[in-house]
């Protein structure tokens, strides 16, 4: 298999010391990818972990940036090697967080962050518990369906079906170490900044 930039020998023990891993979780629509990119726009300092994936680039995506694309092979390797710290799928695709950057960056002193979604959330849980789990909620479960419905993407049957995946989601919220509600963008973005440094 071909070489990964994320493919190298590590120590693969969660290391006690420097650096801290934060996960980002909630439900679709509630505004984790937009909270998160505003903070690595403000904390160019903080490593954003890169997740690898089966599923093709869209237009204008760029190896690499978001996610390394890679064969549904090369994924199992993965996952038979132990080198994912979590993996899921959705919608007939595969997706993961390559375990070997993650320590190493946590290892050399380095904030992490994972944006990930409830099933690989848990798993970081189970596999790495000094983790900071922060889990965003919508102010309202009516607000939340008024925003997935704004989007304009998706059919009346997977609104439905994101609605009802949303309803369980927000039922584990409890699970994690933090819950920020999502109403006031600058104000959820201080609770995270807050969490994050102090």
């Amino acid at each position: 298999m071909p070489v990964l930039p994320f493919y190298h020998a590590t120590n693969t023990q969660e290391s006690p010391t420097l650096g801290k891993l934060i996960v980002l979780t909630g439900p679709s629509g509630v505004g984790k990818g937009t909270l998160m990119n505003e903070i690595l726009q403000r904390h160019p300092e903080l490593y954003y972990s890169v997740s690898v994936t089966t599923r093709s680039p869209r237009p204008g995506e760029i190896n690499g940036q978001k996610y390394y694309f890679i064969t549904r092979q090369e994924f199992q390797e993965l996952v038979t090697k132990g080198e994912l710290l979590e993996w899921a799928e959705f919608a007939g695709n595969f997706y993961g967080t390559p375990r070997a950057a993650v320590l190493d960056h946590i290892q050399s002193g380095k904030l992490v962050l994972l944006e990930i979604e409830l099933e690989g959330a848990r798993q970081i849980r189970t596999a790495f518990p000094s983790a900071l789990s922060i889990f965003i909620l919508p102010p309202s479960f009516s607000e939340l369906e008024n925003r997935i419905r704004g989007r304009g993407q998706d059919s009346e049957e997977a609104i439905c079906r994101r609605l009802k995946r949303a309803e369980a989601e927000i039922a584990a919220a409890d699970e994690f170490d933090l819950q920020i509600i999502n109403d006031d963008f600058e104000q959820a973005l201080k609770e995270i900044e807050k969490a994050i440094f102090e």
